[in-house]
This record gives C-alpha cells, structure tokens and sequence, in this order.
C-alpha cells in the first residue's frame, strides 16, 4: 500500500497539466501565404524527381526574404529563412538559384556543418536541433525554415510509424517556438500514381499524417510543372498553380529558376492525374512510335502483321495507332482483295500501282494482279462517269 502511495505522490509532483478550455485565448492561424504556408506549422513538399521541388521551394523563400508577392497575388510578410539541404551544395546549387530567384541573401541562412568538440561534421537534423535553435534565438524573425530531405529527420526507420513520429516532433516543436512554418521536402513512392497525394508521400503515412499542410508537384507532357494543396488541416485544400523552370544569366553563370503561370481548380488527386497520365502516354507513344519505325523499316507491312507484332511487343494496339502520325507512318488500303498496309511516309509517297508496268528481260510485263485488277476497277469508274462504252466507239 505505501509503493502505491510514494506512486501516487510521486504523479501528483510530477503532474500532468489540464487546462480549462476557457483559459485558453484563441489565436487565428499566422499565415506567411493565406491557405499555403503557416507560421508554427509542419508542411510537407512531396512530388516525383524532375519537377522541381527544391527550385520551388527557394522560389517561396525568395519571396519571403524581399517581400515578395506569392503566386496568387498576395504580399508576403518579410523575414528570414532557414535552409538545410542534404542533397544539393550551396555553392554551386543553392546559392545560384536563390540569386535567379531574386532572394535578399542577407536574408537566408544555410545551415553548414555541426561541431564536436570543435570538430567539424555533416550536421544531422535528427541529433543537432538542439544547437541548431541555440544558434537562431540569435536571429530574429526567422520564418521559414527548409529541410531538405525531410527523411534525414528520421534517425531511424523512416517506415515506422512511431519512430517517424517521434523523430519529427522535435522539428514541429522547434518551428513552434520560433514560429516559423517548416517546409519538409520529400519524393513520391515508386508506382503510387493514381493513389491519394497524401499516401504517395515516401516513408510512414506519419509524414503526411503529422504535416498541417501537405504540397504536391508534379510535371506535365509539355514540360511544364504544377504545385497543388493535396491536404490541409487548417485551411481550405484542393486547387493549385502552374509552373515551368527556366535558365538564367545570373552575372557569371546560370541558374534554374520558377516562372510562376495560371492558377488551377480542381483537387490535388485530378490534377497530379491529369498531368501524370499526360506524362505517361506521352512516353508510351514514343516508345511505340520508335518501334514502329523499326518495324517498317524494311518496307510495308499489312496492318493485321504489325498489330500482331504489337501486342506480341506489349503494346496496346490505341496507343500504337496513336503513335503513328509521331513515327510519320501511313495507311494505305490496297486494291480488291488485298489488305490494307502501313509504311513510313518516306516510302508512303511510292505509288501502290504504276502507271507504266516495267518490262522484264523476257519482255513480260511486271504488272501485278492486283495493279491489273486496279486498272480495271479505274476504267470502269471512267466509262459510268462520261457514259462511254465500248459499242460507242
């Protein structure tokens, strides 16, 4: 009995606190970019490698270093921002595209290396947070902070749920103190199109489970790249904006950058379809228009031979009729009883009958049946159209 009351007493001094609801003040939420970006808050940038990501998320911390306006129109509140990226150099990488970006570079901070006992080492978000915030109270107004791959958080397995969560806790904590929004960037699973955004995300469903807001990107057959909202706990989700990368001249060498474009309706799930099957049959109809080309390379072919060397290939028989005006390939149908073929448009221009059947060495002609039968097939049309006959003549 008296463990149980040492236990009891021991709770009540180490205590949990409980507040009164009506204690509490409400607070809105402080948003950096009204729906998108929120001071305090965990989001996460998640799409497939290509579109862009990193570049995009220095285009949203330029915006904020100078003031800039976001892509719908509104003024960002100035501040500072916090980079740590484990996959590209500041030099050569970061540095450039926040210059062509037209960031305030006084106004950024790339987090370099941890020390040891004076020693230098690769700083390592899942042990250094600590030092990391002793070195920004420092710094005032930070209100961005970028971690590049968010997964470098995680010191564990970063498919478990528990240990995801118990590994970005800390970073949640940190940006609540120095309320700043945390911009987590990751990759989509392999083979997870057409699932929820959200679930695509790599790792644990705790990664998007644990974000307020989660981005998505995604590219597009024409090149170009979209940004859309694919959750949100605090605000409106759904709809998005387009965007391209372009080079440019930054003095003495060029950089990538984000031309923001049009905004866009819909839900992130459409949106990522729509751009992500583009994508795909764009690639499937490359792929079968080269085949075709070699496959006719030799001559014409009769479209029931090169369906079955389609599927026998494993292509679908639409997208290779799809792929036929890329791969510059022709139908012709033959004359009476013959079947139609497909050949490129080089040999397409060959006329299917001559006008002048050649003479062989034994004097033959080389007419075909089929250049006879098509002969016969033009006299008669000729005659019932100007009413001539043989008698006639």
């Amino acid at each position: 009995m008296s463990a149980t009351i040492e236990e009891q007493a021991r709770a009540a001094l180490d205590g949990v606190r409980l507040t009164p609801a009506s204690a509490i003040r409400c607070q809105p939420i402080r948003w950096l970019w009204p729906g998108w970006l929120a001071r305090g808050k965990l989001h996460i940038f998640a799409g497939a490698p290509g579109t862009g990501k990193t570049t995009a998320a220095l285009a949203l911390a330029a915006t904020i270093t100078r003031g800039g306006r976001w892509p719908d129109g509104t003024v960002a509140p100035p501040g500072r921002v916090l980079v740590w990226s484990g996959e590209d150099d500041a030099a050569d990488t970061l540095v450039p595209r926040l210059r062509a970006a037209g960031a305030d570079l006084d106004r950024v901070l790339i987090v370099g290396d941890a020390l040891t006992d004076d020693e230098p080492r690769p700083f390592d978000p899942a042990q250094d947070l600590a030092a990391l915030e002793w070195q920004l109270e420092r710094c005032d107004d930070v209100a961005l902070m970028i971690a590049d791959p968010v997964v470098s958080a995680v010191a564990g397995d970063s498919h478990k749920n528990v240990e995801v969560r118990r590994a970005l806790q800390p970073l949640v904590n940190l940006g609540q103190r120095l309320d700043c929004a945390v911009l987590g960037i990751s990759h989509f699973t392999k083979g997870s199109a057409g699932r929820d955004p959200t679930e695509r995300v790599t790792g644990s469903i705790a990664f998007g489970a644990l974000a307020r807001v989660v981005l998505v990107a995604a590219k597009g057959e024409d090149g170009s790249r979209l940004l859309a909202r694919a959750k949100s706990n605090i605000g409106p989700d759904g709809g998005g904006y387009r965007y391209t990368l372009e080079q440019v001249d930054i003095g003495d060498m060029e950089a990538s950058r984000v031309s923001w474009g049009e905004a866009l309706e819909g839900t992130a799930r459409e949106l990522l379809g729509a751009a992500e099957q583009q994508d795909d049959e764009h690639v499937e109809q490359r792929d079968a228009a080269d085949w075709l080309k070699e496959v006719l390379s030799a001559g014409p072919m009769p479209v029931k031979d090169v369906k079955k060397q389609a599927d026998e290939a494993g292509f679908a028989w639409r997208t290779v009729q799809r792929a036929m005006r890329r791969a510059g390939v022709d139908s012709r149908r033959g004359g009476f009883g013959q079947p139609a073929t497909w050949r490129l448009c080089s040999r397409a221009s060959e006329s299917t009958v001559a006008p002048f059947a050649p003479h062989s060495e034994s004097g033959a002609t080389g007419a075909t049946d089929a250049t006879v039968t098509d002969i016969a097939a033009m006299r008669e049309r000729i005659l019932a159209r100007f009413g001539g006959a043989d008698d006639e003549r």
